[in-house]
Formats: structure tokens, C-alpha cells, sequence
């Protein structure tokens, strides 16, 4: 019995071990003051820095499943505060991105519609709140916007951005 005491023991000494040495690893690999991994370049921008913001758009995201306005113009490198205000009674969302983009990200929100989002080009709102994006848009073309909450999207509530070339670019 002796044995089977000390045998517990010892395996209860070495978990005890193993796991202060991957909580030792944890912090070491994640010392204070580390940086934050880059913005992720995206074929419709990249996130944008509040200092750097240009002008501020509000649109408004309501239960009809709409956008106002659903159509926005900015300029090539313009840093953009998009100021989303759900007027409604239900969750709404922005979601940047091309039309390909915005089709699958759908079409995985209907296989698994409680999925979390944290990306920059991304905005949930809860109902008559305010929630901000603010992206750098430092590629011309049109892009998309839209909402993947269950069934928004299939509704019409989506919109589009048209980034116009730079000043001076054609």
C-alpha cells in the first residue's frame, strides 16, 4: 500500500511539474509590452488606425433589412470610421469584403450560425447600439458590405463600397 501511496505521489509531483512548466512557457512566450501581430492585408484593405481616421460615415442598420446608405464612395488610402447604429430590434452586423468573400463567409454562417467574430472587418451591433470599424482603404475597386446574421444577407441587407483611385491616380 506503502507503494501505491508513493507512487501517486510521484505521478501527482510530476503533472504538478508539467504544468508549471507550460504555464512557465506560456508567459515567457508571451512577454508584457509584446507588439500585437500586424493588420492583415486584405484584397479590400487593411485595418486602420484611429489617429489616421480621414472622416467618419454613419450608416444605419435597420430591421427591414437595410443599410442607409447602401452605397458609399471613398478615396484610395482614405482611413475611414465606419459608425454602425442599429436602429432595429434584432442583432445586425457589418462585414467588409469581395463579393466571393462575402458569399462564403455566408454560406459557413448558415452551416454554424453562432460563430464568433472578431476581425477587424467585422462589426456585430447589438439592437440600438453603436459600434465602430475603422479601415484604411488602400485598394481601389468596388467591394461589398453586407449582414451574415441568419437569413440578413438572403433579405438584401447588404451594401457596396466604391473605392475611387487615389487623387492624381487614373
Amino acid at each position: 500500500m506503502n507503494k501505491t501511496l508513493a507512487s501517486i505521489a510521484a505521478c501527482l509531483a510530476l503533472a504538478a511539474a508539467a504544468t508549471a512548466a507550460q504555464a512557465h512557457e506560456a508567459h515567457v512566450a508571451k512577454p508584457q509590452g509584446a507588439a500585437t501581430p500586424a493588420p492583415e492585408q486584405k484584397p479590400w484593405g487593411i485595418a486602420g488606425k484611429a489617429g489616421a481616421v480621414k472622416r467618419t460615415i454613419d450608416i444605419a442598420m435597420a430591421d427591414d433589412m437595410t443599410f442607409t446608405p447602401s452605397v458609399i464612395e471613398v478615396r484610395e488610402g482614405d482611413t475611414i470610421r465606419l459608425r454602425l447604429k442599429n436602429r432595429g430590434k434584432d442583432l445586425h452586423e457589418l462585414v467588409l469584403g469581395t463579393t466571393a468573400e462575402i458569399e462564403a463567409h455566408a454560406a459557413m454562417m448558415k452551416k454554424f450560425p453562432g460563430m464568433e467574430h472578431d476581425e477587424p472587418w467585422m462589426v456585430h451591433v447589438p439592437p440600438g447600439k453603436t459600434g465602430d470599424m475603422v479601415w484604411t482603404f488602400n485598394r481601389a475597386g468596388d467591394f461589398d458590405f453586407a449582414c451574415l446574421v441568419k437569413d440578413h444577407y438572403e433579405l438584401g441587407m447588404a451594401g457596396r463600397v466604391r473605392v475611387l483611385p487615389a487623387a492624381g491616380k487614373s
